[in-house]
């Protein structure tokens, strides 16, 4: 009987723990984990910010029907910040203080990342899966940092490289954003440019709510520039490929990232983005949906939502679905700790996005391979892989 009642006791101190454990960590309780999101449903990269957020929703909302994880619910919060850093910096501190968020998962803009981590550092909260690219999303301190695919100096590096041994290109310029997502971009471009041997001519920088190019582009035509990257909204890249067009620089070649690898714009009537290359860390969904994993995908998602997937949706369904392994492994004490080191433990073949997540105690970042895109007759079709 004695040994019965220590067994017992035991069990009750370790159930204590456990639960004084998960109940001091913030948004964490017994039936629900809450997971912020700061993102951009109506602004610049409103394209990206809305289906992502979508794509979220549908794995939690299955995750929940079936009872959450270790008995816990999952409420995702998001705020909306119109890519703007004021609205951004009310979406963390609304997050962090009022909602008390576990986690953050796929923040939106690489500046408004970088002003959130000032707020989410000290409190180690986990900044999984941000929807940019940067290099500077696994800055110090990185242990609370979790990034999915290539960088965006990546990107541009081996998408210039491609597109210099491809046409014989020798001038590259960059038309961007003055800001880390741009400027990244700028500097992945030359050194695409040093690495293939050619030349770098001249950039120009752009308003988040500029719509008239002809201007830059013509200084870009007088440059001799013959690869044009651009690190621009979604529909200001549009505009530059279609003003090209009609201004008949046909000789350009211009290059996006992820940040413009968006089922819309492939699918711009006209034809106006035909020829328009992408380099990015995922495949194409629609070029793969008679593949088991995107045809499952397309058929839950239209499910739960009564419409097709587009842009980033296929992005925030495999962050999520990341999320929900994490957690699961973190096991039913959740702690900010217990997460980190599950994180570092995942490694398995994303079939749905096309690549290969993993991650480790000195590897934070998940996928390294870039693959290059263009626009043929409405479609994405992969030219490079590396």
């Amino acid at each position: 009987m004695r040994n019965l009642i220590k067994r017992l006791s035991a069990a009750t101190v370790l159930t204590a723990v456990a639960t004084l454990s998960s109940a001091q960590t913030q948004g964490v309780t017994d039936d629900e984990i809450v997971i912020g999101s700061v993102n951009d449903l109506s602004g610049i990269f409103a394209a990206v910010g809305v289906p992502a957020t979508k794509g979220a929703n549908v794995v939690f909302d299955r995750v929940n029907a079936a009872g959450g994880v270790h008995g816990r619910t999952i409420r995702f919060v998001v705020e909306d910040n119109g890519y703007q850093m004021p609205r951004a910096m009310q979406g963390y501190n609304k997050l962090l203080n009022r909602d008390k968020v576990f986690a953050m998962l796929q923040s939106l803009g690489t500046p408004m990342n970088l002003a959130g981590f000032k707020l989410l550092d000290p409190k180690g909260i986990p900044n999984v899966a941000p929807l940019t690219s940067s290099q500077k999303m696994l800055q110090e301190p990185v242990r609370n940092k979790f990034t999915s695919f290539s960088t965006y100096f990546d990107q541009a590096r081996v998408g210039v490289n491609y597109l210099a041994s491809e046409f014989g290109s020798q001038t590259v310029c960059t038309m961007y954003l003055p800001t880390d997502f741009g400027e990244e971009i700028l500097e992945g471009s030359k050194a695409g440019a040093e690495e293939a041997g050619i030349g770098f001519g001249t950039e120009t920088t752009h308003k988040p709510d500029e719509t008239d190019f002809v201007g830059s582009l013509s200084k870009l035509r007088d440059e001799g520039c013959d690869i044009v990257t651009m690190a621009l909204g979604v529909r200001q890249a549009i505009t530059v490929v279609g003003t090209a067009k009609k201004m008949g620089l046909t000789d350009m070649k211009f290059l996006g990232t992820s940040a413009s690898f968006l089922t819309v714009v492939a699918q711009v009537p006209g034809g106006v983005t035909d020829g328009f290359y992408a380099a990015a860390s995922w495949l194409d969904l629609w070029a793969r949906a008679d593949q088991p994993a995107p045809a499952a995908f397309i058929e839950e998602y239209k499910a739960a939502t009564g419409e097709d997937p587009v842009g980033f949706a296929m992005l925030g369904y495999s962050a999520a679905e990341m999320m929900v392994k994490a957690l699961e492994t973190a096991g039913p004490d959740l702690t900010h700790d217990s997460f980190i080191a599950a994180m570092e433990t995942l490694d398995y073949n994303d079939e749905l996005v096309g690549n290969h997540i993993s991650f480790s105690p000195d590897d934070h970042q998940g996928a390294d391979t870039v693959f290059v895109s263009v626009v043929e007759n409405g479609a994405w079709k992969l030219v490079h892989e590396e």
